[in-house]
């Protein structure tokens, strides 16, 4: 298959997981992060969306240097949700941490659907400039 023809596989699963995390998301905020079921539906769409984020990088950088080429991007909304993206997963990891420990909401996990929302919203604004190649 050419990289093209995965690049546009990706990007739709992209979309897909951006809208299906973002619904999530938001199910989180109005009930204040309670819900057995919502919170690890959140964190396997995460998961998920995730991985396929990383592939979606490595179509386009392959395995060298992201980091230097993430920074050396001429959009500063892509280096802002590289940047926010990274600040969610952090603060990901630790919310999970804190509700497999104690199966309630934690502060961090407020922090983190606050940085994660932004980098949705950044995401978003990075496809809606990109929409002409999804729609090839």
């Amino acid at each position: 298959m050419k990289k093209i023809t995965k690049l546009k596989i990706c990007d739709w699963a992209l979309l897909a997981l951006t809208v299906a995390v973002l619904v999530s998301s938001v199910l989180l905020e109005v009930f204040h992060g309670r819900g057995f079921c919502r919170v690890w539906t959140h964190i396997i769409l995460g998961m998920a969306f995730t991985a396929v984020v990383v592939w979606h990088i490595y179509l386009h950088f392959g395995w060298r240097s992201w980091v230097n080429r993430l920074r050396g991007q001429k959009s500063a909304v892509t280096r802002w949700m590289s940047v926010l993206g990274a600040l969610t997963l952090l603060g990901a990891i630790v919310a999970s941490v804190h509700w497999l420990g104690a199966y309630t909401h934690s502060p961090a996990g407020g922090l983190h659907g606050k940085i994660g929302l932004l980098f949705l919203a950044l995401a978003l604004w990075h496809t809606a400039k990109r929409a002409r190649f999804l729609c090839k």
